[in-house]
């Protein structure tokens, strides 16, 4: 299990540029005018996780598959765009199927590239976007009141939970807030995330800033983060120019470049464990002979929705797990200096997976 990430921000900020740098792909067209991403491009990259190549490593695995993550990149969006403007109406509804949203911001100067608001200033650029997506809710929201009204009067408790729910989000975003900020109960989360609300996904910013800032960012990017704390979401900086260099380059180059221009790793890892982070996503790795393999669940999964995300029989007749931490698995040379030194441990099903876990499950057929 991964998550979709919406890649989102105003025309010319570097979305299709970090779009193309994170997929190693030039599906998406980077140009410098509006709308030059006219349908949402799509692509899959592997989670970079040091981990598997020392379980790997141990184990003699013949391949080694990483877990995978979606991006999407979308069209820029315009002043107007809940109202049709550009080609924001198509692209609101791309926006609702992701789990998250990569909030691409402008923090660079450069003369050649047109800015759509004739001015750099990021967080008026996250204000904007914000806006047409707290309207696109508003809209969305205020057109259900009327029908779930009267089956609430007519004694439907589902109804009447999600008219609760409308009128709390409906509360916050007419005082122009977004509707993460709903308080919402356990037993109430699936019913508030089927009303599909723009506002109410997480945001990851990615502060573009330019080469020379790529290490620590500037000015602007602080101004992001402070934007970010405030809120109760996160940032992190890139540079797509940087990224988009990398990306080209045979792996063996890549090191000698990121020292090059001052930097420890691509910028993508720096994005992936923000967003992972941002969801709650932990990994857990089975291993052996075959394949080193990594999968991704939500923090708080126990085992047996864990080995569900290998196969749906695996859950079903789930026995027990046999885990081992990956610390354990690396000092002890793999699950048989695990197992000799009493480091494997047998987990039913109320045991919950931690980060890092080496796993084998069993189940009965």
């Amino acid at each position: 299990m991964g998550f979709k990430c919406g890649i989102v921000g105003l025309p010319n900020v570097g979305k299709s540029t970090l779009f193309n740098a994170l997929t190693q792909t030039a599906a998406a067209q980077a140009a410098n005018y509006p709308f030059c991403t006219i349908e949402p491009n799509v692509g899959d990259v592997a989670v970079p996780d040091e981990r598997l190549d020392s379980l790997s490593n141990i184990a003699g695995s013949q391949q080694i598959i990483p877990t995978r993550l979606t991006f999407v990149d979308i069209a820029g969006l315009v002043r107007g765009a809940s109202k049709g403007e550009g080609l924001g109406n198509q692209f609101l509804g791309n926006i609702r199927e992701c789990d998250a949203i990569a909030h691409v911001v402008r923090c660079f100067e450069d003369g050649d590239i047109t800015h759509v608001e004739g001015k750099i200033d990021p967080i008026a650029d996250i204000e904007t976007i914000e806006t047409e997506l707290m309207l696109a809710d508003l809209e969305s929201l205020e057109k259900r009141v009327t029908a779930l009204e009267k089956k609430a009067r007519s004694g439907d408790k589902e109804s009447a939970q999600q008219l609760d729910l409308i009128n709390r989000a409906l509360v916050l975003l007419r005082d122009g807030k977004p509707a993460r900020l709903v308080s919402v109960k356990p037993e109430e989360q699936r019913a508030f995330d089927m009303l599909q609300l723009l506002t109410a996904k997480p945001v990851l910013y990615v502060c573009n800033v330019e080469e020379a800032s790529a290490d620590k960012g500037n000015g602007f990017s602080e101004k992001v983060a402070g934007r970010a704390r405030e809120e109760g979401a996160m940032s992190v900086v890139v540079s797509a120019k940087i990224e988009s260099e990398i990306a080209i380059l045979p792996l063996d180059d890549q090191k000698d470049y990121l020292e090059a221009v001052g930097l420890e790793e691509p910028g993508l890892n720096r994005v992936i464990r923000a967003g992972y982070e941002l969801l709650g996503l932990v990994t857990y790795f089975t291993v052996g002979p075959k394949e080193a393999r990594a999968w991704t669940i939500t923090r708080g999964t126990r085992a047996p929705q864990a080995a569900g995300v290998i196969h749906t029989d695996f859950e079903k007749g789930f026995i027990r797990a046999e885990t081992i931490a990956y610390a354990d698995y690396v000092s002890l040379k793999g699950e048989a200096g695990a197992r000799d030194a009493g480091k494997l441990r047998l987990e039913g099903k109320d045991y919950v997976v931690a980060d890092g876990d080496v796993m084998h499950f069993r189940f009965a057929n």
